[in-house]
């Protein structure tokens, strides 16, 4: 069966927009394709910084995806924004991610509702950033999404903090990167083991985005 990689980074607000069109393409197509969620590595650990030093750019381009996308950042995100010398944030991208590789390994496919499984998990993560304004950095962010999923929170919370499963992550944005992908969102299509197809780079509206899947699929049928 082919795959479908969206590539995305839990701190980028052009996939928070772009979580929607993901969401509705898996809807689509979720009987015929494998959905797979990979964390890009925006921002490394080593290069963590503060909200402040960021929040003046997000301040002035956050309305932009909203227009262009038709999603809603929270009045609680946006607090940390216009007031970010009251934020305590140190916003890195690795944490996010283990808590994604931690999610996938215990419900990787939607449980009967839509909960659970990649596409979903990774757009409740972002929510909880963009909309509530919970910092991603703190492991209390994914209680509620690791408890619905039946994982015990204590052991959860300890491989949220581990060497094995924060290696799992740098494994995923190594692989991004040896994709010589550097910027999110991204959909590449993987219909044999060498052989991809980019068929997104950067927010992409739900009907391109099916076109193309469906192009690709086509191209590649038996015949």
């Amino acid at each position: 069966m082919p795959t479908l990689h969206y590539i995305y980074d839990a701190l980028c607000g052009w996939c928070y927009g772009f979580s929607p069109v993901v969401q509705k393409l898996y809807e689509a197509w979720k009987d015929r394709i494998t959905f797979e969620v990979l964390s890009g590595g925006m921002v490394p650990p080593e290069f963590a910084r503060p909200i402040s030093e960021k929040a003046s750019f997000i301040a002035g381009s956050y309305k932009t995806v909203e227009e262009y996308t038709g999603v809603k950042f929270g009045e609680a995100y946006l607090h940390h924004i216009f007031h970010p010398e009251e934020s305590p944030w140190l916003e890195e991208s690795l944490t996010p991610a283990i808590a994604l590789c931690l999610l996938k390994a215990a419900q990787p496919y939607p449980l009967p509702g839509g909960q659970g499984g990649a596409v979903y998990f990774a757009a409740e993560i972002q929510k909880a950033h963009m909309v509530e304004g919970r910092d991603l950095s703190d492991p209390e962010t994914y209680k509620g999404m690791a408890e619905s999923v039946g994982c015990d929170w204590v052991d959860f919370r300890k491989k949220l903090e581990s060497e094995e499963w924060k290696e799992s992550a740098q494994y995923e944005s190594a692989l991004v990167r040896q994709l010589g992908i550097t910027s999110f969102p991204v959909v590449v299509v993987q219909m044999s083991e060498d052989k991809f197809y980019l068929i997104a780079r950067g927010y992409t509206p739900y009907e391109d985005l099916n076109y193309r899947l469906d192009q690709v699929l086509t191209e590649n049928a038996p015949r």
